[in-house]
């Protein structure tokens, strides 16, 4: 049987193997600790934008969408992508600045649609799809939109946005945790190898229950409280798949490495870039109270 060579004609040592093998368990061992320790660290900067509302809470979402579209078009836009990310990045900006100053969506929208067009030009030019690159202008950017309007112009706007957070962070938390510890059949693996049908019905199952624990602490009604949650925790597993799907679509394992234990920060923010939109949905077209009924 021939061995496997290394670059340069060279046969991999017992010695190497097992430093390999080492690095590996120790970068294990240090996941869960990191992933903790920076889950915590954005969970609590993500918290006090919210409470401060306003252009505070514009400016964080307005970082975060930065980081997920540099990543994102790194991802689909081939060797020069830099134009498409100051496109999606410069529209999504002035939207944001626009959603707070002036409380519409409506010339966000546009800004979005001019931003998504830079996108697909670039990209065209490049040679790479312009469909994905101006795709990625609206993914992130709706989604960006939509925290920021649920915050600044929903009537409970705070718990509003609190919702999607609990939601989100509870399923994805929930479904990792069961994933690890039972394990069990696969849910989709030929999109996901680590997702399992066990984290996916932990993880929506939780999300119900503390979405329903939160607003039943302020008063309202439970049933409608945990189907919110519930409702919620499905679109985040939506865009978990969803992204997932495009990585494997251009081979990459992480969009970035900018989160230690996390990836990149489309990695940590790929459930709410689906849920946020639907709440949206939920509280400015058909009129819901993120609270069911409770008090602010």
């Amino acid at each position: 049987m021939n061995t496997p060579l290394h670059p340069g004609g060279r046969t991999p040592s017992a010695g190497v193997a097992v430093k390999g093998r080492a690095g590996a368990d120790w970068a294990g061992r240090l996941e869960w600790p990191a992933r903790a320790l920076f889950g915590t660290l954005l969970a609590a900067l993500t918290l006090t934008a919210t409470f401060a509302g306003g252009y505070v809470f514009a400016g964080l979402i307005g970082l975060l969408a930065f980081a997920a579209a540099r990543e994102w078009h790194r991802m689909v836009g081939g060797p020069r992508y830099g134009l498409a990310i100051a496109g999606s990045v410069v529209a999504i900006a002035v939207g944001l600045f626009w959603c707070v100053a002036a409380r519409n969506l409506l010339w966000p929208a546009l800004f979005l649609a001019m931003g998504s067009a830079v996108a697909a030009i670039s990209a065209s030019a490049s040679g790479v799809s312009p469909f994905w690159n101006a795709a990625g202008t609206f993914y992130i950017g709706i989604s960006a939109l939509s925290l920021t309007a649920l915050r600044v112009q929903a009537l409970q706007g705070v718990a509003a946005v609190l919702v999607v957070f609990i939601a989100v962070w509870t399923a994805d938390t929930g479904a990792f945790a069961a994933g690890r510890f039972i394990g069990g059949p696969k849910l989709v693996p030929a999109l996901s190898p680590n997702k399992t049908w066990a984290g996916f019905i932990a993880g929506t199952v939780l999300a119900g229950a503390a979405v329903a624990l939160y607003i039943g602490l302020r008063g309202g009604a439970l049933w409608q409280a945990a189907l919110l949650g519930l409702g919620l925790a499905l679109a985040g597993h939506g865009g978990d798949l969803f992204e997932s799907w495009v990585k494997r679509r251009v081979g990459c394992k992480n969009s970035g490495g900018l989160i230690p234990g996390h990836g990149g920060v489309l990695d940590r923010v790929d459930s709410i870039l689906f849920a946020a939109p639907v709440a949206a949905v939920l509280v400015f077209v058909f009129g819901l109270d993120p609270l069911c009924g409770g008090h602010s």
